[in-house]
Protein backbone atom coordinates (compact mmCIF):
# COMPACT_ATOMS: atom_id res chain seq x y z
CA UNK A 1 0.00 0.00 0.00
CA UNK A 2 1.07 3.52 -0.95
CA UNK A 3 0.38 6.45 1.22
CA UNK A 4 0.18 9.02 -1.95
CA UNK A 5 -1.16 11.60 0.39
CA UNK A 6 -1.48 13.00 4.12
CA UNK A 7 -2.85 15.67 5.12
CA UNK A 8 -4.30 16.62 8.76
CA UNK A 9 -5.26 12.86 10.60
CA UNK A 10 -7.85 15.07 12.91
CA UNK A 11 -11.20 16.09 11.99
CA UNK A 12 -12.43 19.57 12.91
CA UNK A 13 -16.00 19.30 14.39
CA UNK A 14 -17.16 22.94 13.26
CA UNK A 15 -20.59 24.31 13.15
CA UNK A 16 -22.09 21.05 11.15
CA UNK A 17 -24.47 19.06 12.74
CA UNK A 18 -23.88 15.75 14.11
CA UNK A 19 -25.36 12.68 12.40
CA UNK A 20 -28.66 11.85 14.37
CA UNK A 21 -30.67 8.60 13.97
CA UNK A 22 -34.09 8.22 15.39
CA UNK A 23 -34.14 4.81 15.87
CA UNK A 24 -31.62 1.71 16.50
CA UNK A 25 -33.19 -1.64 15.20
CA UNK A 26 -31.27 -4.06 16.61
CA UNK A 27 -31.88 -7.61 14.61
CA UNK A 28 -31.53 -10.58 16.85
CA UNK A 29 -31.59 -14.07 16.71
CA UNK A 30 -31.09 -14.84 20.47
CA UNK A 31 -27.98 -16.22 19.82
CA UNK A 32 -24.29 -15.62 20.51
CA UNK A 33 -23.82 -13.95 17.49
CA UNK A 34 -25.97 -11.49 18.35
CA UNK A 35 -25.18 -10.87 22.10
CA UNK A 36 -22.30 -8.33 21.37
CA UNK A 37 -24.06 -6.95 18.76
CA UNK A 38 -26.95 -6.22 21.09
CA UNK A 39 -24.08 -3.92 23.33
CA UNK A 40 -23.32 -2.25 20.68
CA UNK A 41 -27.28 -1.70 19.48
CA UNK A 42 -27.81 -0.17 23.06
CA UNK A 43 -24.56 1.83 23.04
CA UNK A 44 -25.57 3.48 19.47
CA UNK A 45 -28.90 4.32 20.98
CA UNK A 46 -27.42 5.89 23.58
CA UNK A 47 -25.25 8.01 21.94
CA UNK A 48 -27.73 9.10 19.34
CA UNK A 49 -30.14 9.36 21.98
CA UNK A 50 -32.56 7.25 19.98
CA UNK A 51 -35.19 4.82 20.38
CA UNK A 52 -34.41 1.30 20.39
CA UNK A 53 -36.47 -1.12 18.24
CA UNK A 54 -35.47 -4.76 19.20
CA UNK A 55 -36.45 -6.82 16.07
CA UNK A 56 -36.64 -10.71 15.51
CA UNK A 57 -37.92 -11.86 12.37
CA UNK A 58 -39.15 -15.21 11.44
CA UNK A 59 -40.58 -18.17 9.33
CA UNK A 60 -43.59 -20.19 11.04
CA UNK A 61 -42.86 -23.73 10.76
CA UNK A 62 -45.84 -25.60 9.05
CA UNK A 63 -47.27 -27.29 12.41
CA UNK A 64 -47.26 -23.54 13.40
CA UNK A 65 -49.05 -22.09 10.46
CA UNK A 66 -51.60 -24.68 10.71
CA UNK A 67 -52.68 -23.45 14.23
CA UNK A 68 -52.89 -19.81 13.33
CA UNK A 69 -54.71 -20.87 10.43
CA UNK A 70 -57.07 -23.15 12.11
CA UNK A 71 -57.94 -21.16 15.04
CA UNK A 72 -57.64 -17.78 16.18
CA UNK A 73 -54.79 -17.86 18.34
CA UNK A 74 -50.99 -18.01 18.56
CA UNK A 75 -48.68 -20.91 17.63
CA UNK A 76 -46.76 -22.25 20.83
CA UNK A 77 -43.60 -20.96 18.08
CA UNK A 78 -44.98 -17.47 18.41
CA UNK A 79 -45.81 -17.33 21.78
CA UNK A 80 -41.95 -18.97 22.72
CA UNK A 81 -40.19 -16.41 19.99
CA UNK A 82 -42.12 -13.29 22.16
CA UNK A 83 -41.06 -13.91 25.42
CA UNK A 84 -37.76 -14.40 24.08
CA UNK A 85 -37.74 -11.31 22.48
CA UNK A 86 -39.21 -9.38 25.42
CA UNK A 87 -36.70 -10.93 27.63
CA UNK A 88 -33.97 -9.88 24.95
CA UNK A 89 -35.83 -6.39 25.33
CA UNK A 90 -35.58 -5.87 28.65
CA UNK A 91 -31.83 -6.70 28.65
CA UNK A 92 -30.38 -3.55 26.80
CA UNK A 93 -30.91 0.46 27.69
CA UNK A 94 -32.27 2.83 25.14
CA UNK A 95 -30.92 6.17 24.48
CA UNK A 96 -34.96 7.55 24.36
CA UNK A 97 -37.49 5.40 26.21
CA UNK A 98 -37.91 1.80 26.52
CA UNK A 99 -36.71 -0.89 24.15
CA UNK A 100 -39.42 -2.00 22.36
CA UNK A 101 -39.55 -5.85 20.95
CA UNK A 102 -40.99 -6.17 17.50
CA UNK A 103 -41.86 -9.98 16.41
CA UNK A 104 -41.64 -9.90 12.19
CA UNK A 105 -43.31 -12.78 10.30
CA UNK A 106 -41.65 -13.29 7.08
CA UNK A 107 -37.83 -13.77 5.76
CA UNK A 108 -36.11 -11.53 8.15
CA UNK A 109 -33.53 -10.69 5.33
CA UNK A 110 -36.47 -8.35 3.96
CA UNK A 111 -38.70 -7.71 7.01
CA UNK A 112 -36.08 -6.25 8.77
CA UNK A 113 -34.80 -3.78 6.26
CA UNK A 114 -38.70 -2.97 5.56
CA UNK A 115 -38.93 -2.07 9.20
CA UNK A 116 -35.13 0.09 9.25
CA UNK A 117 -37.15 1.76 6.24
CA UNK A 118 -40.19 2.62 8.15
CA UNK A 119 -38.77 3.82 11.30
CA UNK A 120 -36.20 6.11 8.85
CA UNK A 121 -33.56 7.36 9.73
CA UNK A 122 -32.97 4.48 11.09
CA UNK A 123 -29.17 2.44 12.02
CA UNK A 124 -29.83 -1.33 11.87
CA UNK A 125 -27.50 -3.31 13.92
CA UNK A 126 -26.81 -7.21 13.74
CA UNK A 127 -24.09 -10.01 14.60
CA UNK A 128 -23.15 -12.45 12.39
CA UNK A 129 -20.83 -15.59 12.93
CA UNK A 130 -19.40 -15.02 9.58
CA UNK A 131 -20.27 -18.09 7.85
CA UNK A 132 -22.18 -19.22 4.96
CA UNK A 133 -24.93 -21.66 6.69
CA UNK A 134 -28.12 -20.09 8.47
CA UNK A 135 -27.99 -21.47 12.22
CA UNK A 136 -31.04 -19.99 12.60
CA UNK A 137 -31.85 -16.46 11.09
CA UNK A 138 -29.82 -13.62 11.86
CA UNK A 139 -26.28 -15.33 10.62
CA UNK A 140 -24.19 -15.87 7.72
CA UNK A 141 -25.83 -15.23 4.88
CA UNK A 142 -28.84 -14.34 6.07
CA UNK A 143 -27.06 -10.98 7.60
CA UNK A 144 -25.65 -10.85 4.19
CA UNK A 145 -28.96 -10.92 2.69
CA UNK A 146 -30.35 -8.14 5.01
CA UNK A 147 -27.32 -5.55 3.93
CA UNK A 148 -28.93 -6.36 0.19
CA UNK A 149 -32.08 -5.41 0.96
CA UNK A 150 -31.61 -2.33 3.46
CA UNK A 151 -31.70 1.42 2.67
CA UNK A 152 -30.62 2.24 5.91
CA UNK A 153 -27.01 2.36 7.12
CA UNK A 154 -26.15 -1.15 9.26
CA UNK A 155 -24.03 -1.94 11.15
CA UNK A 156 -22.61 -5.74 11.52
CA UNK A 157 -20.81 -7.43 14.12
CA UNK A 158 -18.33 -10.02 13.37
CA UNK A 159 -17.17 -12.85 15.22
CA UNK A 160 -13.79 -11.20 15.87
CA UNK A 161 -14.73 -8.27 17.23
CA UNK A 162 -14.47 -7.52 21.09
CA UNK A 163 -17.25 -7.60 23.75
CA UNK A 164 -17.82 -4.23 23.81
CA UNK A 165 -18.34 -3.85 28.03
CA UNK A 166 -20.97 -1.50 29.38
CA UNK A 167 -20.39 2.12 28.91
CA UNK A 168 -16.90 1.38 26.53
CA UNK A 169 -18.03 2.55 23.04
CA UNK A 170 -14.79 4.39 22.16
CA UNK A 171 -14.65 5.09 18.26
CA UNK A 172 -11.18 6.84 18.34
CA UNK A 173 -10.48 5.82 14.95
CA UNK A 174 -12.78 5.43 11.51
CA UNK A 175 -11.54 4.11 8.26
CA UNK A 176 -14.04 5.09 4.94
CA UNK A 177 -12.76 2.20 2.72
CA UNK A 178 -14.08 3.33 -0.90
CA UNK A 179 -13.61 2.20 -4.78
CA UNK A 180 -14.15 5.70 -5.59
CA UNK A 181 -17.29 4.85 -7.57
CA UNK A 182 -20.32 6.80 -7.45
CA UNK A 183 -22.44 4.81 -5.94
CA UNK A 184 -19.81 4.86 -2.80
CA UNK A 185 -20.14 8.80 -2.55
CA UNK A 186 -23.18 8.55 0.84
CA UNK A 187 -20.99 6.43 3.04
CA UNK A 188 -17.89 9.66 2.51
CA UNK A 189 -20.79 12.18 3.67
CA UNK A 190 -21.68 9.42 6.52
CA UNK A 191 -18.46 8.90 7.82
CA UNK A 192 -17.58 12.67 7.58
CA UNK A 193 -20.69 12.48 10.09
CA UNK A 194 -19.78 9.80 12.12
CA UNK A 195 -16.08 11.31 12.51
CA UNK A 196 -17.34 14.64 14.00
CA UNK A 197 -20.14 12.63 15.67
CA UNK A 198 -17.08 10.52 17.84
CA UNK A 199 -14.47 13.43 17.73
CA UNK A 200 -12.68 10.46 16.23
CA UNK A 201 -9.65 10.49 13.33
CA UNK A 202 -10.62 9.75 10.22
CA UNK A 203 -8.66 7.50 7.37
CA UNK A 204 -9.53 7.82 3.42
CA UNK A 205 -8.46 4.48 1.97
CA UNK A 206 -9.24 4.57 -1.88
CA UNK A 207 -9.31 0.75 -3.57
CA UNK A 208 -9.05 -0.58 -6.88
CA UNK A 209 -8.52 -4.02 -8.08
CA UNK A 210 -5.76 -4.31 -10.24
CA UNK A 211 -7.98 -7.21 -12.14
CA UNK A 212 -10.34 -4.35 -13.13
CA UNK A 213 -7.72 -2.52 -15.61
CA UNK A 214 -7.07 0.54 -13.14
CA UNK A 215 -3.62 1.55 -13.25
CA UNK A 216 -1.98 4.44 -10.45
CA UNK A 217 -2.26 6.90 -13.79
CA UNK A 218 -6.21 6.43 -13.84
CA UNK A 219 -6.67 7.06 -10.23
CA UNK A 220 -6.95 10.91 -10.44
CA UNK A 221 -9.82 11.03 -13.25
CA UNK A 222 -11.08 8.21 -11.23
CA UNK A 223 -10.64 10.13 -7.87
CA UNK A 224 -12.23 13.42 -9.96
CA UNK A 225 -15.44 11.89 -10.48
CA UNK A 226 -15.78 10.11 -7.45
CA UNK A 227 -15.31 14.35 -5.67
CA UNK A 228 -18.23 15.98 -7.86
CA UNK A 229 -20.10 12.90 -6.43
CA UNK A 230 -19.49 13.57 -2.95
CA UNK A 231 -19.50 17.30 -3.92
CA UNK A 232 -23.03 16.65 -5.28
CA UNK A 233 -24.16 15.38 -1.91
CA UNK A 234 -22.78 17.76 0.54
CA UNK A 235 -19.93 20.45 -0.93
CA UNK A 236 -18.10 20.55 2.79
CA UNK A 237 -17.46 17.15 2.20
CA UNK A 238 -15.52 17.32 0.10
CA UNK A 239 -12.99 19.44 1.57
CA UNK A 240 -13.08 17.93 4.98
CA UNK A 241 -12.71 14.52 3.32
CA UNK A 242 -9.30 16.08 1.63
CA UNK A 243 -8.33 16.92 4.76
CA UNK A 244 -7.98 13.37 6.26
CA UNK A 245 -5.09 11.15 5.74
CA UNK A 246 -5.67 9.70 2.13
CA UNK A 247 -4.43 5.87 1.43
CA UNK A 248 -4.67 5.03 -1.66
CA UNK A 249 -4.15 1.15 -3.06
CA UNK A 250 -4.49 -0.87 -6.04
CA UNK A 251 -4.93 -4.83 -5.27
CA UNK A 252 -6.70 -6.76 -3.25
CA UNK A 253 -9.73 -4.91 -1.33
CA UNK A 254 -9.87 -7.48 1.33
CA UNK A 255 -6.25 -7.96 2.36
CA UNK A 256 -5.61 -4.00 2.34
CA UNK A 257 -8.66 -3.06 4.42
CA UNK A 258 -8.22 -5.60 6.81
CA UNK A 259 -4.24 -5.26 6.93
CA UNK A 260 -5.27 -0.92 7.18
CA UNK A 261 -7.46 -2.04 10.17
CA UNK A 262 -4.84 -3.93 12.35
CA UNK A 263 -2.11 -1.30 11.23
CA UNK A 264 -4.13 1.89 12.42
CA UNK A 265 -5.88 0.06 15.27
CA UNK A 266 -9.34 0.78 13.43
CA UNK A 267 -12.23 1.26 15.48
CA UNK A 268 -15.04 1.18 12.99
CA UNK A 269 -14.85 0.56 9.08
CA UNK A 270 -17.23 2.16 6.80
CA UNK A 271 -18.54 1.15 3.79
CA UNK A 272 -20.33 2.53 0.66
CA UNK A 273 -22.44 -0.58 -0.72
CA UNK A 274 -24.18 -0.73 -4.45
CA UNK A 275 -27.65 -1.98 -4.84
CA UNK A 276 -26.10 -4.33 -7.05
CA UNK A 277 -21.79 -4.83 -5.88
CA UNK A 278 -19.47 -2.70 -4.47
CA UNK A 279 -16.01 -4.45 -3.23
CA UNK A 280 -17.11 -7.15 -4.94
CA UNK A 281 -20.33 -7.41 -3.89
CA UNK A 282 -22.65 -9.82 -6.29
CA UNK A 283 -25.07 -12.72 -5.70
CA UNK A 284 -22.77 -14.94 -3.88
CA UNK A 285 -21.00 -14.28 -0.38
CA UNK A 286 -18.82 -10.66 -1.04
CA UNK A 287 -15.76 -9.57 -0.09
CA UNK A 288 -17.76 -6.97 1.81
CA UNK A 289 -19.20 -9.52 3.57
CA UNK A 290 -15.76 -11.63 3.88
CA UNK A 291 -14.70 -8.30 5.52
CA UNK A 292 -17.35 -8.05 8.30
CA UNK A 293 -16.41 -11.34 9.01
CA UNK A 294 -12.59 -10.71 9.36
CA UNK A 295 -12.51 -7.64 10.56
CA UNK A 296 -11.58 -6.65 14.46
CA UNK A 297 -14.24 -4.04 13.63
CA UNK A 298 -17.83 -3.29 13.41
CA UNK A 299 -18.56 -2.31 9.80
CA UNK A 300 -20.75 -0.07 8.78
CA UNK A 301 -22.78 -0.56 5.61
CA UNK A 302 -24.07 2.57 3.58
CA UNK A 303 -26.30 1.92 0.90
CA UNK A 304 -26.30 4.27 -2.40
CA UNK A 305 -30.11 4.45 -2.83
CA UNK A 306 -30.96 4.79 0.51
CA UNK A 307 -34.30 6.65 -0.64
CA UNK A 308 -35.64 4.22 -2.18
CA UNK A 309 -37.91 1.33 -0.85
CA UNK A 310 -36.46 -2.25 -0.43
CA UNK A 311 -37.66 -4.42 -2.72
Amino acid sequence: MTDIKEGRNVVAVGNSPELQFGTVVFATDFSWASQNAGSYASAFSTHFASRLVVAHGFLLTQAALEVEVEKPLSSQLRIDLYRELTVAARALQAGYGKPEGILLDGDPRKSIAALAHRRSPALVVMGTHGGGAIDRFILGSTAEGVLRHCTQPALTVGPKVRPLAADQLHIRRILYASDCTVEAARGAVIAVEFAKSFTAELDVLNVTRSSEGTSPESLPRIQESFHKAVESLSPETVRQVSEQKIFVSVGQPITTILKHIDERQIDLLILGLKRSRHLGLHSDTSDAFSIIAKAKCPVLTVAADSSSHPS
